[in-house]
């Protein structure tokens, strides 16, 4: 199903369908002052929340200290799904979680594995997302631009624009 489509039927499963599909994006503690970093997500969907591996040694886990606000962001592989996420962003010591989503990629990052210092897992809270989507046909775009520039009154309508509230726990 084209991402217009399953967010106008339901906004909150195409966003976290999209998110358990396409598990890279752009984090950044707001206020920081810092860019935002390329981070790869492990999506929770029935808690709404994000989990990310990285190390202690990080500007970003500096940034985040204890607890921070964070947003993130993510556009999808066909360009026709565009996410901008905020929440609240911390460390965890949750061990199990980390035994769940480690994989060899992660591994990779860490001379010692699992068990190296350096690894932190970041847990995000989400509390609100926007979604936009876009229509993946050029035909289409191109009709709906003529249209638009032919009536002063019309827009085109080449997609979706939604705000989900989530909540996380």
């Amino acid at each position: 199903m084209n991402p217009t489509k399953a967010v106008q039927d339901d906004a909150h499963k195409a966003f976290f369908d999209i998110l358990e599909k396409e598990r890279t994006g752009m984090l950044a503690v707001t206020d920081s002052g810092q860019h935002y970093q390329p981070m790869t997500h492990f999506c929770d969907r029935d808690t709404g929340i994000l989990w990310f591996i990285t190390s202690v040694d990080t500007d970003l886990v500096r940034a985040v200290g204890t607890g921070s606000q964070a947003m993130y962001t993510l556009v999808s592989g066909s360009k026709d799904f565009f996410t901008c996420m905020e929440g609240t962003l911390q460390q965890s010591q949750d061990r199990a979680k980390l035994d769940e989503i480690w994989s060899s990629v992660a591994s990779a990052w860490f001379e010692g594995g699992k068990d190296d210092p350096k690894v932190v897992l970041l847990r995000f809270s989400l509390k609100e997302a926007a979604i936009w989507t876009a229509t993946d046909s050029s035909v289409k775009f191109g009709f709906e631009i003529l249209r638009a520039n032919m009536d002063d009154e019309r827009r085109p309508d080449v997609g979706e624009h939604e705000i989900i509230q989530i909540n996380a726990a």
